[in-house]
């Protein structure tokens, strides 16, 4: 099966509301993982690579990965899609790279730290959707910020999202996923106590908007239990604290229909690569540690597919559409952005 845009997804997940699950990939463990759990389970899933990824491993890398494990696991449906893209110009090498999806995270400047203007935000997201669009390749937006730091993209401000300013914001630029402010935040110290969601945003711009996939960011829950594992065999995680899963879940019945999720698989292989040299030092085959690792992510994966409904819902989703057709569509819908009432915000 070919990749297919986040938006085919995302629709369904609309229209049946549920949430999918959005894992960030930087090597072949992470990506089996993730695309075994899918397969059990019968999920759609969006795997999602930052910009650290792309550094990290290599986007022809990355790519490849991701085709190989389609070929191991041809059911399961998947969208490659780019996280936290901090200005045009990276978002457009995804989409020469392949990526169906991309984000133009324009609630920071180019430099993914510094909170930027509403009107800043318009117009370098409006510039991807209208690229985008053309190849019908979808686009998620963000307005308001997020606390924490994820692979270097992030700000100490926080900035919930004011939900007549995202019905404006989605209208204008026409994205096809818009993420919120609304709680959440980046890492695994992102909290001193447990974190109380802010629905009333969620479902405020839900109800202005239905038909817009809302995303929540920086969604990990950091587990107790595996957070003790890390600590058990020698690792330094006092007062990791995350969102818990059911806050999550509650989320969807909101509107939330994409959820990323990273921590919690750094957190799992982490664990389980400790306690094996913890209980096995003589061990150095990079198989060993590196299975076990993968176990652990895999279980976390599926757990979350089942909590936020997605398990069960690939063969729902149809024949995969290609980005010619989706193009059509857009072309069809004029889903591009409004240049003249963008260029008139100051």
């Amino acid at each position: 099966m070919p990749l297919v845009t986040m938006k085919q997804i995302l629709d369904d997940a609309i229209e049946k509301n549920y949430g999918v699950g959005a894992f960030n990939i930087n090597n072949m463990e992470q990506t089996l993982a993730i695309m075994s759990a899918a397969d059990r389970t019968e999920s759609p899933v969006i795997l999602q690579a930052s910009r650290g990824a792309r550094k990290y491993a290599g986007p022809v890398m990355i790519y490849g990965l991701v085709q190989a494990a389609m070929k191991l696991y041809p059911k399961v449906v998947v969208s490659l899609h780019l996280d936290h893209g901090n200005e045009p110009k990276t978002c457009i090498e995804a989409m020469d790279d392949g990526w169906t999806s991309v984000m133009m995270d324009g609630s920071l400047d180019a430099s993914g730290k510094v909170p930027a203007n509403f009107a800043y935000n318009l117009k370098v997201t409006a510039e991807v959707v209208q690229e985008a669009h053309k190849r019908g390749i979808t686009v998620e937006g963000e307005l308001g910020t997020l606390g924490g730091v994820e692979d270097g993209h992030g700000a100490d401000t926080v900035i919930l999202t004011d939900p007549d300013q995202a019905v404006e914001f989605a209208e204008l630029t026409q994205v096809d996923a818009l993420a919120l402010g609304f709680g959440t935040s980046h890492g695994a110290f992102k909290f001193k106590a447990t974190p109380k969601l802010r629905y009333d945003i969620v479902e405020a711009v839900n109800k202005k908007a239905p038909k817009l996939a809302l995303v929540s960011h920086g969604s990990s829950s950091v587990p107790p239990e595996l957070v003790a594992i890390v600590n058990k065999y020698g690792g330094k995680m006092p007062g990791a604290m995350g969102v818990p899963v059911d806050q999550i879940v509650n989320s969807i019945d909101y509107g939330v229909r994409k959820i990323n999720i990273d921590t919690d698989l750094r957190i799992a292989a982490t664990g389980a690569i400790r306690k094996l040299f913890s209980e096995k030092p003589e061990e150095f085959d990079v198989r060993k540690y590196l299975e076990p690792a993968m176990q652990a992510m895999s279980a976390v994966v599926e757990d979350r597919m089942i909590a936020f409904r997605t398990a069960g819902k690939a063969s729902g989703i149809g024949a995969p559409v290609s980005l010619a057709d989706m193009a059509k569509v857009y072309k069809q819908d004029n889903a591009f952005p409004k240049m003249d009432k963008i260029n008139a915000v100051k």
